[in-house]
Parts: C-alpha cells; sequence; structure tokens
C-alpha cells in the first residue's frame, strides 16, 4: 500500500511543456466496463476513489467504453467534491453498434463538439482536462479534428489536447495546430516498439506520454480471458501456439519479481517508470486490490541493471492487436 506519507513525497509527472502536473501513475478505468470480464460496478468506484485518495490524479476513460457506461461510472465516482483533486483524460471518436460491434472512427468537427457534449453530461463536469481521438480518422485530415478542440478549449470546455496511437508525422501536423500534451500509446516491456522513433519524436516537441497496456493486458501477470465476452480471447499474444510459448516467458517474469520482493505487477510498472521516467503509466486496475499492488512499485524503484536483465528474459510471441486493427494504426506504419 502507498502510505499517505510516501504519497506526500512522490514528485508529480508534467505533461508536456503546457500541460498539467499528474501523480507519476494514473488509473485507466477502461476495464471497468467489461472488455476484460465480469466487473462490479461497486468496486469500481471505490477503486477510482481510493486512487484519488491515494494521490492519483489522472483519471483515464473514453467516451465509447461500455457505450457510456464507464464515464457514468467515472462520474458518479468523482462527484461530491473529487472532481478538483483531478485531471479526467477522455478519448473520442470511436462509433459502437448495439450489438459491441466497432463501427470506424469519426473525428470531422462537428462529431468532435457532438461527442464532447455527451461526454460533459455524462461525467457530470463543466470542462475535460485533456481531450483526444481515440484513433486518427482517415477521412479527416488531423488538423481539422485539432482545430475542432482547440475551438472548445478557448471555449472552456476543454483544458488541453492529447493523442492517441498515432505515428509521427500525425504528431507533428497537429502539434503545429495547437500544442499537444501527451499522446497515449501501450507501452511495456512486452511492447517496446514506440521507442525507435515515437520517443524521440516526443522528446523533440515537448510532449509527454501516458502508457497504457503496462500489463500487456494482463499477460505479464498471469491473468487469462475468462469467456467470449473478455477481448483478449481474440487477441494474438492470448491464442494459439502464441499462448503457449508466451506462458513460459511469463513464468520467468513471475520468477524475477519473486526474487526480488516484487509482485508481477509491480515489476511491470517499476520497469516502465524505470525506462521512461518523463512519462507517466496507466495502470489498469479494476479492484482495489489490484490498485494497492501497482501503486506499490512507487515504493520498489528497479535498477537499471535488473531493468536490462528484464529486457533480455521478456520475448513475447504475437502482436498486441489483431492483424486488422494493426493495419489501421497510425502509429505502427514506418
Amino acid at each position: 500500500m502507498a502510505t499517505n506519507e510516501a504519497k506526500k513525497t512522490q514528485r508529480g509527472v508534467k505533461l508536456g511543456s503546457t500541460g498539467p502536473e499528474v501523480f507519476p501513475l494514473g488509473l485507466g478505468c477502461m476495464g471497468m466496463s467489461g472488455t476484460y470480464g465480469v466487473t462490479d460496478d461497486a468496486e469500481s468506484i471505490r477503486t477510482i476513489q481510493t486512487a484519488i485518495d491515494r494521490g492519483v490524479t489522472l483519471i483515464d476513460t473514453g467516451d465509447f467504453y461500455g457505450m457510456g457506461h464507464n464515464e457514468l461510472l467515472v462520474g458518479r465516482a468523482i462527484a461530491g467534491g473529487r472532481r478538483e483533486r483531478v485531471q479526467l483524460s477522455v478519448k473520442f471518436g470511436a462509433m459502437r453498434g448495439p450489438d459491441n460491434s466497432w463501427g470506424g472512427v469519426d473525428t470531422r468537427p462537428a462529431a468532435v463538439k457532438n461527442f464532447l457534449a455527451y461526454s460533459l453530461k455524462r461525467l457530470g463536469v463543466e470542462y475535460i482536462d485533456i481531450y483526444r481521438p481515440a484513433r486518427l480518422d482517415p477521412a479527416v485530415p488531423i488538423e481539422d479534428t485539432i482545430g475542432a478542440i482547440a475551438d472548445l478549449v478557448k471555449a472552456g470546455y476543454v483544458r488541453h489536447i492529447g493523442l492517441s496511437e498515432v505515428g509521427v508525422e500525425t504528431i507533428r501536423r497537429a502539434h503545429r495546430v495547437h500544442p499537444i500534451v501527451d499522446l497515449q500509446i501501450e507501452y511495456s516491456v512486452a511492447s517496446r516498439g514506440p521507442e525507435a522513433q515515437l520517443f524521440p519524436a516526443l522528446t523533440e516537441l515537448g510532449i509527454s506520454a501516458t502508457l497504457y497496456g503496462v500489463f500487456s493486458r494482463g499477460l505479464l501477470t498471469g491473468s487469462k480471458p475468462k469467456g467470449q465476452g473478455d477481448y483478449r480471447a481474440h487477441l494474438p499474444r492470448f491464442t494459439g501456439s502464441n499462448q503457449q510459448q508466451n506462458e513460459g516467458v511469463v513464468n520467468e517474469f513471475q520468477r524475477f519479481a519473486r526474487e526480488r520482493g516484487m509482485t508481477p505487477g509491480q515489476l511491470a510498472v517499476a520497469w516502465v517508470l524505470a525506462r521512461q521516467p518523463a512519462f507517466v503509466p496507466v495502470v489498469g486496475a479494476k479492484t482495489v486490490a489490484q490498485l494497492e499492488d501497482s501503486l506499490g512499485a512507487l515504493e520498489r524503484p528497479l535498477s537499471k541493471s535488473d531493468a536490462e536483465a528484464l529486457e533480455a528474459l521478456v520475448k513475447i510471441s504475437g502482436e498486441r492487436y489483431g492483424a486488422e486493427q494493426m493495419k489501421h494504426l497510425d502509429s505502427e506504419r514506418r
């Protein structure tokens, strides 16, 4: 558990050159809306509120998580005085069907303002701290999308602008329209792709990163898909020969953690903190116990030699998304 004394000594991390200062860990709420199996709203709300009470300030959600369920949940959790203690990071643009199907992305200026109107209502707030398109819309120039959000900044409905899963060229074009405070991108010891091009570009431009998938969707902590309703049942790393090969790697990862008096979750977070101290891991805790475990990583820093040893050990088989999704990710274009 992160004690109150430990919380007081944690230094904040500034999001880019123009963004807010946040706690060194953020809380990602997607998993609280059924993406990874059954959830409990009461426990989810306790988890969000405990995170805030422990000092966590960045709360990440998306208007399409559970078709609005996630925003309603976050809104309930921050009501009654907690709103001013957090920065809300909201993704928008993903289109969903009533059968939970994916309908593509819409980031036209009119759609941007429409999505925001509904997010403000569901969250019960007057402004969003960081607003970002969830994915690049191939039919809409990024300048148009960012320009629309910039109008919302001027109007007071948005404080800062972020991006998610886009490549270097898109980041540069967006940043020329309005300062970007952070890129949300998947990053872990199992997914190190952003190190090659994205992270150097962010540093050059004075943009931060919020890093999701720190546990590789639970792979590193030994979590497995729980039925067809669990999104991971369709991901390459959790299926077929990849699953069999990765189980051995995960066993070694967990052994590495035990030898250092850490849980696998703490090791996963500590590696990211050691490798990218200027960026912010966003942990997908669904329960108070998972949250407390992640916060424990702040008190157990990983040495440079241990971080390097872990990198040599972890060779995960399979892409982070299915082939079709990977093809459409702007961040994966080379």
